[in-house]
C-alpha cells in the first residue's frame, strides 16, 4: 500500500507519543526486517533507523512513520506495509546526517509515494 503521509504514524498505527520503539523488531508483510536502532520524533518528519543485520550486509535503512502499520508493545514488535525487498530498494542510508538532508528525505518521501497500493493482509 502506498503511503500519503510518510512522515507520520497512521492513527491506527498504535503510536503513542514518547514512546520508546528502540529495540523493537521490525516486520515487514514477508519477514523481519531488523530491529530499531533509534527513532526521530520530529513532528514533520518521524522515522525509525532500523539495523538490518545480516540480509542488508550489516547496512541500516531509514523508514518513514507512515510505513508502521502496527506497533506492539507487549511483544516490542512493529509492523510494516511494505515488503522487505520495498524496504531493501529504499534510498541507500549511509549516515545520520541524511536524517537531516532534504534531498535526501525528499527521495525517501518520493520512493514510498510511489509504491504501488496493495491490500491490507
Amino acid at each position: 500500500m502506498s503511503i500519503d503521509r510518510p512522515w507520520s504514524y497512521r492513527p491506527e498505527s498504535g503510536h503513542k507519543e514518547g514512546q520508546d520503539l528502540t529495540g523493537f523488531t521490525v516486520e515487514a508483510t514477508d519477514g523481519t526486517v531488523g530491529q530499531v536502532d533509534r527513532q526521530a520524533d520530529v513532528s514533520d518528519m518521524r522515522h525509525l533507523v532500523v539495523e538490518t543485520g545480516v540480509w542488508v550486509f550489516g547496512k541500516s535503512v531509514l523508514v518513514p512513520s507512515g510505513a508502521v502499520t502496527g506497533i506492539d508493545p507487549g511483544a516490542r514488535q512493529i509492523t510494516l506495509a511494505f515488503t522487505r525487498d520495498e524496504v531493501k530498494a529504499a534510498p541507500l542510508f549511509r549516515t545520520d546526517s541524511e536524517t537531516r538532508d532534504p534531498d535526501y528525505l525528499g527521495r525517501v518521501d518520493a520512493y514510498y509515494r510511489a509504491l504501488p497500493p496493495r491490500q491490507p493482509a
